[in-house]
């Protein structure tokens, strides 16, 4: 057992198992075991109800990236910054470039204290192996023993893909090894280990059904079996490894079999990041186009767009005739500890919640000027550069990429006197700007908190504190809506019966949308189709667009002017998803496979400036995205010292010593 260490799941012989239930150890701790503790592999996969058991494991060992620890991160990209209260956070290291401590980091989902990718990775891979080869054991029905393999393949396929989009390739663990097994398995490159993914994913749509409820093996848990793997999963899962393989880095990893970037970048990647392989981006269209023409055709029940009806957008406030709400896809509140999700989501772990959501999300977004919101000093908040993404209800994006730089789109309309006037309509969903009511309830509340009913987020105002506030001038409220302050008390839910639940979910239906737009945007351009799907790729972005103009605030298509050039459009299909991706933790695998992530501007972090024209007064009677400012500027707040060897994340060490050829990624 010497050459056993963190993936000792997936060198261990050891059979580590007890239905439905079993634990992460190390395997000589597992050989010490008492006799009677063991469950035999006869038991674990005699029958199909025993085998599910085993399976269900797997499910719960998906990280909720929002709970890993009391207070967590996941937005590595530029979109976000903590206050110096958690520099000490994941985010904030990376932006030191410091990526090695991830290995030690409790509270990055990477390798948390309470769920780690890394290790459940390799254990939930041995588990599927272990069980595909058990599956001769089943004494059941054809359906059951496919709708079993088909789970064991997906999640094969998926804990590699996550690994994969941090480390780079890896060796692609399909079978299990006994103790005393070796297994010297080189490296394969991404698009090598991207095609045995693909294989899976493949398989598992093959096998699985659209709707558990609709088998005869659902049965045994109708009506509770919207987390369970299915077809649309595994296709949707298809097409982004598809997508991911044909980006411009890993095109370029291909080409050098080198596993690095360093000699392949010289002095910039910027000329190479509408490079991709268009024979991946193609396969990706046609799968992605095949669920987006099955939800059309309302052949899948399970999945729609989430709709965007509010009677006030800035407190979330729901019309209570819409069918759906786009706030339910991130969080739930006053319905019994609901998971979010709404129609929207796709893949999502387990989050049986309780009042976990209260401790560890709901206060590490809002202002923690004289105890407004409660805990510590830790704020998550959003960089300038992200608010500068979100464009103008026209259509038109503030700044157009141009040679790598950003410039002033003259078509946008945008006024530096008014900056939060006629944007996007999801910037008034996400983001807590100067003059938001903040407060809704000041009832209780001391002198001093009274005074913070409305955000002052200009220069130098009250909660543009670098230690309990905001050094960006915003705050977002996306995944948490900001009534979890001291006078709204929504984040009390524990006390006050209203329980809040939130859960990031880590595929959706928007981003099929969005993927399917990209890959067609690499190959034929903005007005194409796929072989599968009758939408266009400019038509699968302004489908998220029109779900928006369910809302108050209309919000136009694409414009003309973004579609003259392949380039151009597929500038403005990234800027559409880094706004209605926001904050889910995409960004920084987004910049890093388009080879953008070490490349100015992306590599600056900055916040906006300005000072105040309205009185006080002005913004009790009046909408502040209509208020005038004056001298509206940004100022740099990080610039970010990466290199080549910071588009992957190093592998342990120790790892790498098992044997000669899983080698350290360059750079490390």
């Amino acid at each position: 057992m010497k050459y056993i260490n963190n993936t000792k799941t997936l060198l261990c012989g050891a059979f580590l198992l007890a239905v439905g239930v079993s634990t992460l150890t190390s395997c000589k701790d597992w050989l010490e075991k008492e006799k009677e503790a063991i469950v035999s592999s006869d038991e674990a996969f005699k029958n199909y109800r025993n085998f599910q058991g085993y399976i269900e494991e797997i499910y719960s060992l998906v990280p909720d990236k929002e709970k890993i620890n009391y207070c967590t991160s996941w937005n590595f990209g530029d979109d976000a910054v903590h206050n110096p209260e958690g520099y000490a956070h994941m985010d904030h290291q990376v932006d030191l470039g410091n990526y090695r401590n991830w290995e030690t980091n409790t509270q990055c989902w990477l390798n948390g204290d309470r769920s780690s990718l890394w290790r459940n990775s390799w254990y939930c891979i041995r588990k599927c192996n272990q069980g595909i080869e058990n599956i001769k054991s089943l004494i059941g029905s054809d359906e059951e023993r496919d709708m079993l393999l088909g789970q064991m393949y997906f999640f094969r396929a998926w804990w590699h893909f996550e690994l994969m989009c941090y480390f780079g390739g890896l060796p692609y663990i399909d079978r299990t090894f006994e103790a005393t097994d070796i297994p010297e398995l080189p490296r394969l490159s991404f698009q090598e280990c991207a095609e045995k993914c693909a294989a899976d994913f493949q398989h598992a749509a093959d096998l699985l059904p659209i709707d558990w409820d609709e088998t005869l093996t659902g049965q045994y848990t109708a009506g509770k079996n919207d987390l369970r793997i299915n077809k649309v999963m595994a296709l949707c899962y298809l097409g982004k490894c598809y997508l991911w393989a044909g980006s411009p880095l890993m095109k370029e990893f291909e080409k050098t079999k080198t596993g690095g970037v360093a000699e392949l970048l010289g002095a910039s990647s910027n000329g190479k990041t509408y490079d991709y392989d268009t024979e991946y981006c193609t396969k990706a269209a046609d799968v992605l186009g095949k669920v987006l023409e099955m939800v059309g055709r309302e052949q899948i029940k399970n999945y729609s767009l989430a709709q965007y009806q509010y009677i006030n957008i800035y407190d979330h406030e729901r019309d209570p005739n819409a069918e759906s709400c786009y706030s339910d896809i991130f969080y739930t509140y006053q319905q019994n500890w609901l998971m979010p999700g709404s129609t929207e989501a796709i893949f999502r772990g387990l989050s049986p919640d309780g009042n976990t959501s209260n401790w560890n999300c709901t206060k590490i977004f809002g202002p923690k000027v004289d105890g407004l919101v409660a805990h510590d000093n830790i704020i998550h908040h959003p960089t300038a550069n992200l608010i500068d993404q979100y464009g103008m209800a026209n259509g038109q994006p503030i700044y157009l990429v141009r040679n790598g730089v950003y410039v002033l789109n003259p078509e946008s309309g945008w006024d530096p006197e008014h900056p939060y006037k006629n944007r996007d309509p999801r910037f008034y969903h996400d983001i807590v700007f100067d003059g938001f009511h903040y407060v809704l309830s000041t009832e209780g509340l001391n002198a001093n908190q009274k005074k913070l009913e409305y955000c002052e987020l200009y220069t130098k105002g009250p909660m543009r504190s670098v230690e309990k506030a905001s050094s960006t001038g915003y705050f977002i409220q996306k995944l948490v809506p900001h009534q979890c302050n001291e006078g709204d008390k929504w984040y009390d839910a524990w006390g006050g019966g209203a329980p809040l639940h939130t859960y990031l979910p880590y595929m959706r239906l928007a981003d099929i949308y969005l993927m399917y737009a990209e890959a067609l945007a690499a190959t034929t351009g903005a007005k194409s189709k796929s072989s599968t799907c009758s939408l266009t790729a400019v038509g699968a972005i302004n489908a998220l667009r029109d779900r928006v103009n369910s809302f108050d605030y209309p919000m136009e298509h694409v414009q003309a002017n973004l579609m003259d050039t392949k380039e151009h459009f597929i500038d403005e299909v990234r800027r559409e998803r880094a706004v209605e991706l926001a904050f889910e933790g995409f960004r920084w695998c987004d910049l890093q496979r388009w080879l953008l992530l070490t490349e100015p501007p992306y590599t600056v972090k900055y916040s906006h400036e300005f000072e105040r024209v309205e009185k006080a007064d002005w913004y009790t009677k009046n909408d502040p995205k209509d208020a005038r400012v004056a001298n509206f500027h940004k100022e740099e707040l990080i610039t970010r010292v990466l290199d080549s060897k910071h588009y992957w994340f190093p592998l342990p060490d120790k790892e790498t010593y098992l044997y000669g050829e899983y080698k350290q990624n360059p750079g490390w």
